[in-house]
């Protein structure tokens, strides 16, 4: 399981509330560019640095995307550090996306389905550690062992730049929002995620 929760696969889920069929990951900016421009009707969903990517439809935001209506369409999703995870999991025999807001359904989804389960806290840029997602992650582990749940308490910063704003902190902290997981199939080598309800 790969954990972002600020904000790549609250994002993702938010993406499939708003009526999203399929989440598609990607690891380069233009690869996603180059998919609009063969089918105009993707819906591109992304950042570099934090930051909305020229070109996208809206940032790695689910305070954007929460009001919106994508029924039935396909969003394509570059983040720096979540949809990284899933591209690099290449030896993975299985990925599901991981969040606060789809905790129990994706603990109820393993359960069912899976054995050993390695859970991949991305952090800041998969470079350093985030609060959030080491949160998230014991949290998951400790539902998966059936264990008291740890608490899900992150200090939020008193200045928030605005490419990320303080509503997407406050959504992406909310425990199980929404009732399906997110795993991910690989599909002619693409890497798609589709929502399981459970």
């Amino acid at each position: 399981m790969i954990v972002d929760v600020f904000r790549a696969f609250t994002s993702a889920a938010f993406a499939v509330a708003a009526g999203a069929r399929e989440i598609v990951l990607v690891s380069d900016h233009e690869e996603a560019l180059a998919m609009k421009r063969a089918d105009p009707k993707l819906f591109l969903v992304g950042e570099i640095g934090g930051r909305p990517i020229p070109g996208f439809d809206v940032g790695n935001s689910p305070s954007a995307i929460e009001r919106l209506d994508l029924g039935g369409r396909r969003v394509v999703q570059r983040t720096s550090s979540g949809t990284q995870g899933v591209v690099a999991a290449t030896a993975a025999q299985a990925i599901v996306l991981g969040s606060f807001v789809i905790a129990a359904a994706t603990v109820r989804y393993l359960r069912e389905r899976a054995g050993e389960v390695t859970i991949v806290a991305m952090g800041q840029n998969a470079l350093e550690d985030a609060d959030e997602d080491l949160a998230c992650a014991r949290y998951l582990a400790a539902a998966l062992r059936g264990e008291p749940l740890p608490s899900t308490q992150v200090t939020l910063v008193e200045e928030w730049p605005d490419w990320f704003p303080r509503r997407d902190a406050e959504l992406a902290l909310e425990i199980d929002r929404f009732s399906f997981a997110l795993p991910v199939a690989r599909e002619d080598g693409v890497l798609v995620a589709r929502p399981e309800y459970v």
